[in-house]
């Protein structure tokens, strides 16, 4: 099976939901380039919520029997419910689309005893509507009631004529008055005295005529009841989609338990593997740390960043769907004494490099500037082939791209990975980012977890601490975990720890940017200069941290603060 034929049936069995989410119409898109797959699904409007996502299942269904080998598709279902299913290779975005067409009609002719009264009140119904419904564009911006109209005509002998004629929401009002008016003369020319029929599709209701008009035109709109702009690289999943993926969110495809909820192993009907973050309820969180993860992650692509394939929300369902990473996280490896043997000196540095590239994306390459605020190696999933890619972006926070520095009342991380000037003011930027990179880049040289622990006005960073003062005594080949000292070239390791000093410098204007931090790895003849002492969280200011309160780490203060300390050997979050 390709990947375009991939991406379809994973969209195309996502449409049901997405099309009743949005009130009967939806267009998405998912994966890149020429396996990028465009689908749109639309049901009549006034459809009931389960009637019409039954007929875009059974219709989307059918699509893939009746053309397996097709790249672009659309079929019309009139058995309940009026429904369209659509899928492309190419954009119909801003276009008029009038081809293909098709007639569907009874074949039984029309009896009346007066025919060309018949006829005359049909126009006038056809051509009244016509203008009713592109003067309806006023009526909603993107509403299903924009280019939306429905009427009936009484003829003597023969009983109501209704019609029903709808153009989508984004079309010119020109657009969709030509696209009815060319319909209503197509339907002339091949459906003249049929009981019933139209020119896209007929529901076939004695003494009834019912006309369906649609000019195809994709449209982009958000979800106004959640509030989340919906992102064209993702899919939103039904949540029966979901519970059938993961056994019902069973304890056997549990993969892990992060901050705000837990993580299952799934399984998509096309058979691709998901990992499905499952959102505590209880969280106040919640809802902002997912908002965020669709907004920011969507619109990321990189082969160092965790994929979002799609997202459900259902009540206070909130369910994140990525791809599936076998080799769980980079903690669960590398502060483990048995497990951390696999970890060999040249893992360890495409691990540092794989980390670089996707931080050096974020900051500087990405269409978004952003800061992860949270990199951590329990954020760190490694694939099949122990490549890194970076994960878990609720604290995310996007900076426009002229912008360097911005402050936060509420401070969210994990200390000892917390630059000092994000604990201490909130102030947070690339250059706090980098301090986590850092403090992780020494974690993995030296094998060692930079635990932290709370004392009276003092929070210290042991594995920071005890290097700078082996740096100090020109010490540092003792800081080189002992499973690679006989694995690994002493000079390499050694300017990786240097290169990690100079992340953890107390002041961000002396650390260098995740550019520079490239440059360094990747070009041994660049000379490094000297690190400054690194930040130690020594304070004395009463509000400079919570412990400085007497509070716990993860109690907040007026100034909220919202951390965990990572003291656990291996953090819960293991393969998602």
């Amino acid at each position: 099976m390709s990947l375009y034929e991939k991406n379809r049936r994973l969209i195309l069995s996502a449409l049901a939901s997405n099309v009743t989410a949005h009130n009967g119409y939806f267009n998405g898109s998912i994966g890149l380039g020429p396996d990028r797959v465009y689908a749109t699904g639309m049901c009549a409007p006034g459809a009931e919520p389960d009637a019409c996502s039954r007929c875009i299942e059974t219709t989307s269904e059918d699509l893939l029997q009746t053309c397996p080998n097709k790249s672009s598709a659309f079929s019309w279902s009139a058995e309940e419910t009026l429904c369209l299913v659509r899928y492309s290779s190419r954009s119909l975005s801003g276009l008029l689309v009038m081809d293909p067409r098709g007639a569907l009609y009874n074949r039984q002719n029309l009896r009346t005893t007066n025919q060309t009264e018949f006829d005359n009140e049909w126009k006038n119904l056809m051509f009244s509507l016509i203008a009713r419904t592109t003067s309806s564009s006023s009526s909603g911006g993107n509403s299903s009631s924009k280019y939306y109209g429905h009427n009936e005509s009484l003829v003597p002998f023969f009983g109501n004529i209704s019609a029903l004629m709808q153009c989508t929401p984004d079309v010119s009002p020109t657009d969709c008055h030509t696209c009815l008016q060319r319909n209503v003369i197509d339907y002339e020319i091949c459906c003249h005295s049929r009981n019933s029929g139209g020119i896209i599709a007929v529901v076939i209701v004695v003494a009834t005529i019912i006309l369906i008009v649609v000019g195809l035109v994709i449209f982009k709109r958000k979800n106004q009841k959640q509030e989340i702009e919906l992102p064209t690289e993702s899919v939103q999943f039904d949540l029966k989609t979901i519970e059938a993926a993961t056994r019902n969110f069973s304890e056997g495809n549990k993969l892990g338990q992060g901050g705000f909820g837990k993580v299952y192993k799934g399984m998509l009907m096309n058979g691709t593997e998901v990992a499905v973050k499952r959102l505590s309820r209880k969280s106040e969180q919640g809802h902002t740390e997912f908002k965020n993860e669709v907004v920011v992650v969507a619109k990321l692509q990189h082969r160092n960043l965790v994929r979002l394939i799609g997202f459900s929300l259902h009540g206070e369902e909130k369910l994140l769907v990525y791809e599936f990473v076998p080799n769980k996280s980079l903690d669960y490896f590398l502060f483990d004494s048995k497990k951390r043997i696999q970890l060999e000196w040249g893992v360890r540095q495409n691990i540092i490099c794989g980390i670089t590239r996707g931080m050096l994306y974020l900051h500087h390459e990405s269409r978004l500037k952003i800061i992860h605020r949270d990199l951590k190696a329990s954020n760190i999933l490694l694939d099949a082939d122990m490549n890194p890619k970076i994960a878990d972006f609720g604290m995310a926070r996007i900076f426009g791209m002229n912008q360097n520095v911005a402050n936060t009342a509420r401070v969210v991380g994990t200390f000892g990975y917390m630059a000092p000037e994000y604990v201490t003011h909130g102030q947070f930027s690339t250059k706090s980012d980098v301090y986590s990179f850092g403090v992780l880049m020494l974690e993995i040289v030296s094998g060692k977890k930079n635990s932290s622990f709370c004392q009276i006005n003092v929070l210290v960073n042991n594995l920071v601490t005890y290097i700078w003062r082996l740096w100090e005594s020109k010490s540092l080949l003792e800081v080189i975990d002992p499973c690679i000292r006989e694995d690994c070239k002493s000079d390499e390791a050694t300017r990786y720890i240097h290169i990690g000093l100079l992340c953890v410098q107390e002041n961000p204007a002396k650390r260098p940017t995740m550019s520079t931090i490239h440059q360094m790895l990747t070009t041994s003849s660049i000379a490094l200069p000297a690190p400054l002492p690194p930040g130690f969280f020594f304070r004395t200011e009463p509000r400079s941290s919570p412990s400085a309160q007497g509070l716990k780490p993860d109690q907040t203060s007026r100034k909220s603060i919202t951390c965990s300390v990572d003291e656990a050997t291996i953090t819960d979050v293991i393969p998602r």
